[in-house]
């Protein structure tokens, strides 16, 4: 069997404002919700003093951040998939990628620490709720 059409001449477009390309994405941020991915970066990421508000909201920007990289964005271009078609109204809070991108850019190395404090007890949490892995429970004890 060969294929009829050359690759350049196929193409596919996702423009249904009712459909949504990432429905994945919905029990990936519930669980996310569930270990508390944005009470943490609330508690622990401050980007006091950022210009243009970019520390404002961190906890939905990072959750957009996330939401990304969990459907297969590599760039910050790429971020703008958690936009498209009816994403926003499953999803609140969904940060445009000029946006995360000027608040990855605010980030300083302390600001880094920030979030990898919050990456390790997220990563407990996740652990606690998805006890995947015999003697996970040990794991926890030792992030956390």
């Amino acid at each position: 069997m060969q294929v009829s059409h050359t690759p350049a001449a196929v193409s596919a477009l996702f423009d249904d404002p009712n459909l949504i390309a990432q429905a994945g994405l919905v029990p990936v941020l519930r669980l996310a919700e569930r270990c508390g991915l944005s009470r943490l970066v609330t508690e622990k990421v401050k980007l006091a003093g950022a210009k243009n508000g970019a520390g404002a909201a961190a906890d939905a920007k990072v959750t957009s951040i996330v939401a990304g990289m969990a459907a297969g964005a590599d760039s910050i271009d790429d971020l703008a998939m958690v936009r498209h078609g009816a994403m926003p109204v499953v999803f609140g809070g969904i940060r445009a990628p000029s946006t995360l991108g000027t608040f990855l850019r605010a980030f300083s190395h302390g600001h880094a620490l920030q979030l990898h404090a919050v990456h390790r007890r997220f990563l407990a949490e996740l652990a606690a709720h998805t006890p995947l892995l015999p003697g996970s429970d040990a794991i926890v004890r030792v992030l956390v």
